[in-house]
């Protein structure tokens, strides 16, 4: 009887707890507090922001003004735009942005020194761009290295700042040593008889060194140099270089320096009629205002560091084994025309290819320590909007080893003066004018 009732107690209680955990509700899932919902390692980092003062010179006044004011431009461009993307966003949630600084150097080596020393010590300069011209840059470069402050230099095509052992002075443009010597093979594809070229050329650190680098290579060409002199800077009247330029009878004329003599210099050839068969002279033919010489500009070729027509790309950059980085030429050119107006040149590519440059290398390096962006500059293997950028690592530190020249002429067409790029046979978009029809 007492198992019976033992029996029927068991039944009970285990009937209870079958009832018990049908009817129970369900209990809820603990909730995650903050931290373990997102866990530490898959948060995205913190943005932090980072201001880089930037600085560098214009010659807002003086012979470079000209040039000068297109490199600033497409430096201003470049920093527009990267303030379009937000800011340049590192790993570690740095948000890197650049506050600029910069003064009219007047186109002086005095001035840029001062200047230079100015930016570091008193506005605080982490990065510096170069002012233009060699001659400045020149100056510039021993301040920036005096501080050990990293300068990305445009607007700069002299080989011998690069031959000083500096450590953080880095060339965009292709250098003076192989500024015309595309000339020269373009005369001498386009005409195997040609014997002689005149050099004529400015006594400016830049042309000097371009005129002594095309004199030595066109030699080596078989070519005879019956005339190789320099004229001063700020020379208006070439009357008594154009007499000598005629009385030597070359086949070709090869120098210049800058704008404004460069423009004087073809503009007075063309008044003469002096009779050669190719005038090709440094910077002015590249400038956009080339243009306003009318039929004077007609023929005149130039060295380019940059064609807006150039055939740049992703595309030729995959073909190439370069990894790509920036704007397309095409959204270069419609920025800038926005911006400004009208279409950029060389100059301002150069502006806006420096800064893309400390962009890229600030990326590589995913820091803003100056030896880590040193190290990353000295790794760049890229091709951007401007062309193939790789800096020499060894003894000429910092030498644009990757870029090369087009060349360029302006032609009539439709009754307008354009300009085409002419040689070398790859990238021309027309066939030179040769022998020129004056």
């Amino acid at each position: 009887m007492k198992g019976m009732r033992l029996f029927v107690t068991v039944l009970f209680i285990l009937a209870l707890i079958v009832t018990g955990c049908s009817k129970a509700t369900p209990t809820p899932a603990p909730q995650p507090t903050k931290a373990e919902a997102a866990p530490a390692q898959q948060q995205a980092p913190e943005a932090k922001a980072k201001t880089l003062v930037l600085g560098f010179t214009a010659s807002q006044t003086g012979k470079y003004a000209k040039e000068s004011k297109e490199q600033t431009q497409g430096i201003q461009l470049w920093l527009k735009d990267l303030e379009k993307k937000g800011g340049l966003k590192l790993s570690d949630g740095t948000v890197v942005n650049f506050k600029v600084k910069y003064y009219d150097d007047e186109s002086t080596k005095e001035r840029v020194q001062q200047l230079y020393t100015k930016l570091i010590t008193e506005d605080g300069a982490d990065l510096l761009i170069s002012p233009y011209s060699s001659g400045l840059t020149a100056a510039a470069a021993v301040i920036a290295e005096q501080y050990g402050k990293i300068m990305i230099t445009t607007g700069a095509a002299s080989d011998s700042i690069y031959k000083q052992g500096y450590k953080r002075v880095y060339q965009i443009y292709t250098p003076a040593s192989r500024y015309l010597t595309g000339a020269v093979d373009a005369l001498k594809a386009w005409d195997p008889n040609a014997k002689k070229v005149a050099v004529v050329y400015e006594k400016s650190k830049f042309a000097t060194g371009v005129a002594k680098a095309v004199k030595a290579y066109a030699e080596k060409q078989g070519l005879e140099v019956v005339l190789f002199e320099g004229y001063e800077a700020g020379t208006t009247d070439f009357n008594p270089f154009i007499n000598k330029i005629e009385a030597a009878k070359p086949d070709a004329i090869i120098g210049g320096g800058h704008f404004q003599d460069g423009s004087t210099f073809a503009k007075q050839l063309y008044e003469k009629k002096t009779p050669v068969k190719m005038v090709a002279i440094l910077v002015a033919p590249a400038v956009p205002e080339f243009a306003e010489l009318g039929d004077a500009a007609v023929g005149v070729i130039g060295p380019s560091q940059w064609e807006s027509i150039a055939k740049y790309s992703p595309e030729s950059a995959k073909a190439a084994g370069l990894t790509w980085c920036g704007p397309t030429i095409e959204e270069f050119v419609s920025g800038y025309k926005e911006a400004y107006g009208y279409e950029p040149g060389y100059h301002a590519a150069g502006g806006y290819a420096a800064g893309l440059v400390l962009e890229r290398a600030i990326k590589m390096a995913d820091s803003t320590d100056p030896d880590a962006i040193t190290k990353a500059l000295d790794a760049m293997d890229v091709m951007i909007f401007f062309g193939h950028i790789k800096f020499d690592t060894g003894e000429a530190h910092g030498l644009q080893i990757g870029h090369d020249m087009v060349y360029l002429q302006w032609q009539k067409k439709d009754g307008k003066v354009v300009r085409e790029i002419v040689w070398p046979e790859a990238a021309k978009t027309a066939d030179a004018i040769y022998p020129l029809e004056r």
